[in-house]
């Protein structure tokens, strides 16, 4: 017969393990001696010491579940007592009941902890529901626009509530969010009624422009085309697509009057050139708005300066092209920077590049939720697989990024 201080073997190779109750029969061996009975049991005493120590580290190091650890706790639990192995397992009994109580304190915790972010995430949202209504109210389109965004960014970091709360708060948010686009949407659609109004007049001016051209009647037809010039003004900008045409027919009617005119009045060759100096130098002046860093100052300058343009009389007609089109060209340059500024606040586009860009950002997240899982488990090869894809994920997420930029996001 052989034994050591946990366990022995008879002479019929019964394997037994001593316990606080007593000796527990662990197995037969009949395959060698009793030293190598007892070395085999204590080898499998030893795999449990180094599981249960993993299990330990794992409670006390990683995010493990209570679920989780509970469930390898009643395994590890089940081998010490079926008493397969030679060691003290009353010690491994201790072990584990400490354990036990080690993730029922961090169950309670997390429980606290969570109730404690929740009841955060709560007023958080509480506020930005809050925020949103005000900006709801604002006539401010792109700075409170912007600002709608960056909140449902910041809702989205947030932690969900229960249904019933979150639900509610998400239609008040959303809603606030519906009010602000639907009233940004009729002002346009305002804006788009005037330009329409603006075309209707300016083609009514254009008719009678053009029924002048022919008019040798220098001074009335001269005054009326005056008249015509503030009507126009005063009727704003139609659509771009129709501006660019009415104002070179409109032009055009004038450049045929007045370039007939200028005929019967060569006398006055001497003026229209000094005329053209003080043009000239307007349109220096123009163009150093060019690239336009400040579009509302820059619109307020080229007003200023062609309303001086306009109340100069005419220049030489083979110099008007050049001169006239230096001016035009800065008026192109204001023009694009406005519809650059309606493009970056154009609420469609923007909603759907926002709208892509958080699919991608919660793949991304949910992502690399999964690689750091993988790793905890010690999956390397899962979370290598995983990372290759979340290379491909923030790509895409960096390209939309990029492309959100362009709306001022």
């Amino acid at each position: 017969m052989s034994s050591d201080p946990w366990g022995r073997v008879d002479e019929t190779g019964t394997v037994y393990v001593r316990t606080a109750d007593g000796e527990k029969v662990v197995g037969s061996w009949q395959a060698g001696t009793p030293e190598e009975a007892l070395a085999y049991f204590e080898r499998k005493y030893e795999g449990i010491v180094v599981e249960i120590g993993l299990l330990e580290r794992r409670v006390r190091t990683t995010d493990l579940s209570a679920k989780d650890a509970q469930t390898a706790i009643v395994h590890l639990r089940t081998q010490v007592d079926e008493h397969h192995a030679v060691g003290d397992l009353d010690a491994l009994r201790v072990r584990l009941d400490k354990l036990v109580a080690t993730v029922d304190s961090r169950r309670e915790e997390r429980k606290v902890q969570k109730a404690k972010q929740t009841d955060e995430a709560r007023a958080a949202k509480d506020a930005l529901v809050v925020e949103a209504e005000q900006l709801a109210q604002s006539d401010q389109w792109r700075s409170a626009g912007e600002r709608l965004r960056a909140l449902v960014d910041i809702w989205k970091g947030l932690p969900r509530l229960d249904r019933k709360s979150d639900d509610e708060l998400w239609h008040r948010f959303s809603h606030a969010r519906s009010a602000f686009s639907k009233r940004r949407k009729a002002h346009f659609a305002s804006l788009d009624a005037q330009r329409e109004d603006a075309r209707k007049v300016k083609e009514k001016l254009v008719a009678e422009a053009e029924s002048l051209s022919k008019s040798t009647d220098w001074g009335p037809t001269a005054a009326r085309y005056r008249e015509l010039m503030t009507d126009w003004k005063a009727a704003g900008r139609a659509q771009r697509e129709s501006e660019d045409d009415l104002w070179n027919r409109f032009r055009g009617a004038q450049d045929v009057f007045f370039a007939a005119r200028g005929e019967v009045f060569a006398e006055r060759d001497a003026e229209q050139v000094e005329n053209l100096k003080v043009k000239e130098e307007l349109a220096d002046e123009a163009e150093k708005l060019v690239p336009i860093t400040d579009l509302k100052a820059a619109r307020a300058t080229f007003r200023s300066l062609n309303e001086r343009w306009e109340a100069v009389g005419h220049v030489p007609r083979d110099a008007r092209p050049k001169v006239e089109g230096r001016m035009h060209s800065v008026e192109r340059a204001i023009q694009e920077a406005e519809e650059g500024e309606w493009r970056r606040t154009n609420p469609e586009a923007r909603a759907r590049a926002a709208g892509l860009t958080g699919q991608l950002q919660a793949a991304v997240d949910k992502l690399r939720e999964q690689i750091d899982a993988a790793r905890a488990a010690g999956n390397n090869a899962k979370a290598d697989k995983l990372a290759r894809e979340l290379e491909g994920r923030q790509a895409l997420l960096d390209q939309a990024l990029k492309g959100l930029e362009e709306f001022g996001g």
